[in-house]
């Protein structure tokens, strides 16, 4: 389905029923990373799998984070979509970090992989990013050299309840990830032994399953 927002046409999948949940990709990525924890979420919840602006059968657009998050926003008040499960994966979390502060629809947030800032990134990553974006001047790319600039008083902002998660293998400095969970109001924090940035998340169940975990203890 497409839906017309913030200047721009997104496309996303809803499956199941009941409490809504929004599920969104990482750079480069589209909503088909979640098919195989769909098979799970949607019969405990209503999904739905957004591709991001300039990503997948999304429409384009300036490619920002605010602006990304902006999109968001308007997609759940189109949709009138209240008491919001956002799950969210690298830049998917970073654009529910900025979303949650500006809105009461989201009353669960959980990501996975986040970073704050480009320093957030692990060197040697950072550095590979540089190199492609120099070979292919793909703007995603561009995305993640110069955004986020997410500040402490934005994730103090949050006042829904948060899981904040990363692989121990994740390409996002686990001293990042640790920050964004202790200054969270409340938020809860789980560091995955033997995971890296995407192994438990793409075209996987284990997500399913920690989500699936989490709304049940956090309600």
């Amino acid at each position: 389905m497409f839906i017309e927002v913030n200047g721009t046409r997104l496309y996303y999948e809803k499956r199941g029923e009941g409490r809504p949940l929004i599920l969104l990709h990482g750079n480069g990525e589209d909503h088909t990373i979640f098919q195989q924890a769909l098979l799970l979420l949607e019969k405990r919840f209503c999904c739905y799998a957004v591709d991001s602006r300039c990503h997948g059968q999304s429409g384009g657009g300036a490619l920002h984070y605010t602006d990304m998050a902006a999109d968001m926003l308007c997609f759940m008040e189109k949709l009138d979509l209240r008491d919001v499960i956002f799950y969210g994966f690298s830049d998917g979390g970073i654009i529910g970090l900025l979303a949650a502060p500006r809105t009461d629809r989201i009353s669960t947030l959980i990501v996975s992989g986040a970073n704050l800032t480009p320093m957030g990134i692990r060197l040697w990553e950072r550095l590979k990013i540089y190199a492609e974006y120099l070979f292919r001047k793909d703007p995603k790319l561009a995305l993640m050299i110069y955004e986020p600039c997410i500040s402490d008083d934005v994730l103090a902002g949050i006042r829904a309840d948060t899981l904040v998660l990363a692989g121990s293998s994740d390409v996002i400095c686990e001293r990042e990830t640790r920050h964004i969970a202790d200054v969270i109001p409340g938020a809860e924090l789980q560091i995955l032994e033997g995971e890296d940035h995407g192994s438990y998340i793409v075209h996987s169940e284990k997500i399913a399953k920690l989500i699936i975990d989490y709304c049940r203890t956090s309600r």
